[in-house]
């Protein structure tokens, strides 16, 4: 998985809303087809990004409540979050250039 943080519900709060750095947090599912598409693109993303920001995945069957909060009902669910906050939402397999310019617009 290289540098894509694989998230749980207890750690969500600390590593995406306190981050310092924007993040894009992947919502999906073992059995999502898209979401397995798209995840060579996080693991390219989290490369080239370094340390500006963070690439991470949550897994929407372990972890229902943080699905639930952010209202996400189709996989997979890309979210940019900056400074605590919901920037940008993304639904469906998304190319790797559209995410970068979230994530560019983010780390404005």
């Amino acid at each position: 998985m290289g540098n894509v943080i694989e998230l749980s519900e207890q750690d969500f709060d600390a590593l995406v809303l306190q981050s310092d750095v924007p993040v894009l947090v992947d919502f999906w599912s073992p059995s999502c087809g898209p979401c397995r598409l798209i995840a060579p693109l996080l693991d390219v993303l989290a490369t080239e990004n370094g340390e500006a920001a963070k690439i991470v995945k949550i897994n929407t069957f372990e972890n229902m409540t943080v699905a639930a909060r952010y209202g996400v009902d189709m996989l997979p669910t890309i979210m940019i979050f900056r400074n605590g906050n919901v920037v940008e939402r993304m639904i469906g397999a998304v190319d790797k250039a559209r995410m970068q310019e979230a994530l560019d617009e983010a780390m404005g």
